[in-house]
């Protein structure tokens, strides 16, 4: 089973794929159940200090919840990164505890299928690579990925399947940190939809804005791209895509677990010949 990790300045996401079934891809993981594969997922907080021992210890008492012994289940491990002390200490604890199985991390030399047409391709991040592959694998075409991460990104992919760029804004919980820590009066809320657009208090001030002003910030951008490119697919992940994309006009699907998605794909690309 291919155990793949997201590592994002914020969280961190794991997923372990399932072995090839009757009706899978033929590459070695599973397409046919709701989640294309994906048995298993976990969310954590991103912790770049981690030690390659703490890494193997963590990911062994995660499988052990589901009843499962790490180094019989995981054949593979892929990994992409936007936390480049994260990245080494995975790299290491792969080298250490793993040394035998396939690796794969998402970074400059990666086979990934996709054309990158940014002035210098090294500065797209691996999961905006992930994100887009896993975008185009999905809903070939022109489409738009719309993550709600630490920054809010859009990353947008040709007919033809190149990548062509995008947009980088400040995320949620940026937002929010700079509001509770400029503003003295204001508070840390819970994020849920309030009762209306007009709060009739504090919190469900703060509620409206940023729900409804990050689903319009989503709506806004997607509209000037859409100018560019003409008719997309407008694909949400992410950690909040769940709680905005549906306030949003654009949006046409929630896929949370793209970026694993597509960092399956490319592992499959660099390594479908091995047996994993």
């Amino acid at each position: 089973m291919l155990l793949a990790i997201d590592v994002g300045n914020t969280e961190t996401v794991i997923g372990l794929f399932g072995d090839v079934e009757p009706g899978g891809d033929g590459l070695g993981f599973a397409r046919a159940s709701d989640e294309r594969g994906l048995a298993y997922h976990w969310r954590l907080s991103t912790a770049a200090e981690r030690t390659p021992d703490e890494h193997a210890m963590m990911l062994t008492q995660l499988l052990d919840l589901e009843g499962l012994d790490l180094r019989a289940a995981v054949t593979a491990i892929a990994v992409s990164s936007s936390v480049p002390g994260a990245t080494t200490q995975l790299r290491r604890m792969a080298g250490r505890w793993f040394a035998d199985l396939p690796l794969t991390v998402l970074g400059p030399g990666t086979r990934t299928g996709m054309s990158i047409l940014y002035e210098n391709p090294r500065e797209v991040g691996a999961d905006r690579i992930a994100d887009a592959v896993g975008a185009y694998d999905l809903y070939p075409g022109t489409c738009v990925v719309v993550d709600m991460g630490t920054a809010t990104t859009f990353d947008v992919i040709s007919a033809r399947g190149e990548y062509l760029g995008g947009a980088i804004a400040p995320g949620v919980a940026i937002s929010l940190e700079a509001l509770y820590r400029h503003a003295a009066a204001l508070r840390s809320v819970e994020l849920v939809e309030p009762r209306s657009v007009i709060g009739r208090s504090t919190i469900e001030s703060i509620q409206s804005g940023v729900l409804y002003g990050f689903a319009a910030q989503v709506d806004g951008l997607t509209a000037r791209i859409l100018e560019e490119v003409g008719e997309a697919t407008v694909i949400a992940t992410g950690g909040l895509a769940g709680l905005i994309a549906p306030h949003t006009t654009y949006v046409d699907a929630v896929e949370p677990w793209l970026t694993l998605h597509g960092l399956r794909i490319v592992h499959e690309r660099n390594h479908s010949g091995d047996a994993t």
